[in-house]
């Protein structure tokens, strides 16, 4: 902690990547504030740049170093003193991507998160850090439910409980400081993940699967709430794991109801569901709950199973069109988003045609497409049978070309639908939000035609949704706002 005689040291968190990602540093962040230093917002104010990067795929990687570079480049300045790299790619990388950049002024990883603010400090008197070198961290957490009834499990970067700034604390725990003061908010279920895809790196360095427990996930939604969030976007590496290392594989579903009813919150949702692990009752919690959105966010990767078999997950086209049928039949209205992966090695072009077939009749809201590309130290790297950068672009562009046209359908398809939107921006003219089957950042939006007199930032504004802009959607209001800061928020 500062002293009278310390000096208030500014910083800026620079955020790549996934919702965990911004949960990682808004952790960071609070420990930081806690520590005595100044959070400012612009990186060319702040006497340190810390940038929380990612390490998932090459383009994002790319993206990281660019902006370490960029942050880098501030010193000459004057006013940035120095740039360090936390993060998937930092802990990823570790000692080789410090010995690589020597533009960053340190390299740390997960280890270094609990001491956050004594790092930086050193770091600005001159002290040089040893950047670590990487480990498979899937190696240094207890994963069955005997270990974890037997422990508390708290390891930096890595299911961390998390609590506000100033709420009261017992047992190891870290602060908790927004970044963002919109109405939405990424709550952290689980770090890291149990299975073995073959593409994915994400394990290696995230480690094995953790879930917090639910009474920190409560306590931190509860404090959320308390900020003006209204939406809580539950986020893991797989949320349908969430529980099974605590002995309870259903405990989402006793969970979600909890979440829904704190005061102040209007809508859950969740994200990253396994598909072959998405069971009847988790899709009957999420389709039922009061509160939970209708909202899938289901991780298909590919419809061939043969292709999915070699990425060492499971399905097919039916299994997969069965689940939506049961998701459907439930909700009838919900959103459903996927990502996949093109060109993993041996897809066969019978392969690629089964996947075009699916999403061709899986109608999705929002698809992610992906070209395969080797991960350092996955198992896919090995594989023979790789298709050229030629073939895989060809196929991701006829992909992404089939996907554009079916998600504005999909969109068209809602017209006349009745949806509850989340007001997110309403400032010089602009009044856009999200409905509930739009899920933040990545799914598109819905742009309202009017806002209903005495309407805010963070309301629930039910609407009519009368045209598309490709995947976004036009909405016109028929109620007045519910959930304003003047009186709790009406159930949904």
């Amino acid at each position: 902690m500062t002293t009278a005689a310390s000096p208030r040291h500014t910083v800026a968190m620079v955020t790549l990547g996934c919702a965990r990602n911004e949960v990682d540093s808004e952790e960071l962040a609070g420990q930081l504030e806690a520590g005595g230093f100044l959070l400012v917002d612009d990186p060319a104010d702040a006497e340190t740049v810390v940038v929380n990067t990612c390490g998932f795929v090459e383009a994002a990687k790319k993206d990281s170093v660019d902006t370490l570079l960029a942050a880098a480049d501030l010193k000459d300045d004057g006013v940035t003193r120095s740039v360090v790299a936390v993060g998937c790619l930092a802990e990823r990388y570790g000692a080789d991507l410090a010995t690589s950049m020597p533009e960053a002024d340190a390299v740390l990883g997960f280890d270094d998160y609990p001491d956050i603010a004594e790092r930086l400090r050193g770091i600005l008197a001159g002290e040089r850090h040893a950047a670590h070198t990487p480990t498979d961290r899937r190696t240094l957490l207890p994963i069955t439910p005997v270990d974890r009834r037997a422990s508390d499990v708290v390891v930096p970067g890595h299911g961390l409980e998390s609590i506000g700034a100033g709420a009261p604390a017992t047992g190891p725990r870290t602060v908790r400081r927004r970044l963002d003061g919109g109405p939405m908010a990424p709550l952290k279920l689980a770090s890291g993940c149990d299975r073995r895809c073959a593409f994915c790196a994400i394990p290696s360095f995230r480690g094995s699967f953790v879930s917090r427990r639910p009474s920190d996930v409560l306590a931190e939604a509860r404090w959320l709430a308390s900020e003006g969030v209204r939406e809580l976007f539950l986020v893991s590496e797989n949320s349908t794991s969430y529980g099974k290392d605590l002995g309870d594989i259903r405990l989402l579903e006793t969970l979600l109801p909890e979440l829904a009813a704190i005061e102040g919150v209007s809508r859950v949702r969740v994200s990253y569901l396994q598909p072959a692990e998405t069971r009847p009752g988790l899709v009957t919690a999420i389709a039922s709950t009061p509160g939970v959105a209708d909202y899938f966010d289901l991780s298909f990767q590919h419809a061939s199973a043969t292709v999915l078999r070699r990425m060492r997950r499971f399905g097919d086209p039916e299994s997969f069109l069965g689940l939506l049928a049961d998701v459907r039949r439930q909700a009838p209205a919900a959103g459903v988003r996927s990502n996949f992966i093109v060109g993993f090695p041996g897809e066969t072009e019978s392969d690629f045609e089964t996947l075009c077939a699916f999403v061709s009749e899986a109608r999705l809201d929002a698809v992610g497409v992906f070209g395969y590309s080797d991960e350092d130290g996955t198992e896919a790297a090995s594989y023979a049978d790789k298709l050229s950068a030629d073939e895989i672009e060809e196929r991701v562009e006829h992909l992404s070309g089939l996907v554009e046209q079916l998600t504005a359908q999909r969109a068209e398809e809602r017209i006349g639908e009745r949806v509850e939107v989340l007001l997110e921006t309403l400032d010089d003219g602009a009044m856009e939000g999200r409905a509930a089957c739009q899920g933040p950042e990545v799914d598109g939006c819905t742009t309202l035609t009017a806002v209903p007199d005495g309407a805010r930032v963070g309301d629930m504004i039910e609407a009519v949704v009368v045209a598309t802009e490709g995947v976004d959607l036009v909405a016109s209001p028929v109620a007045a706002p519910t959930g304003s800061a003047d009186e709790p928020p009406a159930r949904h």
